[in-house]
């Protein structure tokens, strides 16, 4: 069973809400889900109480600086911000905040970048990298960790909460997290419109850029979620 985080005297309504795992057709080959279906959908579940404030589109293996959401953003008022799904030899890795110092350093396509270097330069170039899905097997950290002892040094934050792993998966990441002192975060992981928003990381502030998003995450004050638990009661 999920583990749900408590609010205190806080209710949702405190927090912006963001989806900070998402593929999209732009540039994901194995996904279904256009950006603009995506929002269509958010604004849909919105209306029947649902607070689902933005995403971020984590295409794999790659990073067009050049892509801007701005236009479709406005117009459905979703926050869009962009970041990256890379592989490394521990799992795959979120990074947010990706620049061309990055781009350079590291070969984007590769499905065994090394993991240590990937979460260290990001930090270093002004970015954030998160441990994809950690309770995953191959493509999670958890496994790596109980079975090669591999070191979480580098690592400040891991997806804790991910729409497309089951409840063993999550609860293993969630394990992971508290064993170690890692932050938390979640993500739809949707490759398909109705699963976008599934999974949330809920912040104390309101993020618009990702270089917002990159301070709270080293920073700020959040948790992961279900868009279950975003409905606002009466």
């Amino acid at each position: 069973m999920h583990r749900r985080q408590p609010y205190g005297r806080s209710t949702i309504a405190d927090y912006f809400t963001l989806d900070l795992h998402s593929h999209s057709t732009d540039a994901s080959d194995d996904a279904g889900g256009t950006v603009e279906g995506y929002l269509k959908w958010i604004v849909a579940r919105r209306k029947k109480g649902f607070q689902i404030d933005g995403i971020v589109l984590t295409e794999h293996r790659s990073f067009d600086p050049t892509v801007d959401y701005s236009d479709i953003a406005a117009q459905y008022g979703v926050t869009v911000l962009r970041g990256a799904e890379l592989e490394t030899d521990v799992g795959h890795v979120l990074v947010y905040g990706v620049d061309e110092r990055l781009a350079q350093e590291f070969d984007f396509a590769s499905v065994s970048l090394p993991y240590a270097d990937l979460f260290r330069a990001a930090k270093e170039f002004g970015g954030f990298a998160v441990g994809a899905h950690a309770g995953r097997p191959r493509i999670g950290l958890a496994e790596h960790v109980a079975d090669r002892g591999v070191s979480l040094d580098f690592v400040e934050a891991i997806e804790q909460l991910n729409g497309g792993s089951n409840a063993a998966e999550n609860d293993r990441a969630t394990d992971l997290a508290e064993a170690h002192g890692l932050r938390g975060v979640g993500g739809s992981d949707a490759h398909f419109v109705s699963a976008i928003g599934r999974c949330l990381t809920a912040f104390r502030r309101p993020i618009h850029s990702i270089e917002e998003l990159v301070e709270e995450l080293r920073e700020g004050e959040y948790h992961p979620m279900r868009v279950e638990d975003t409905v606002k009661s009466e």
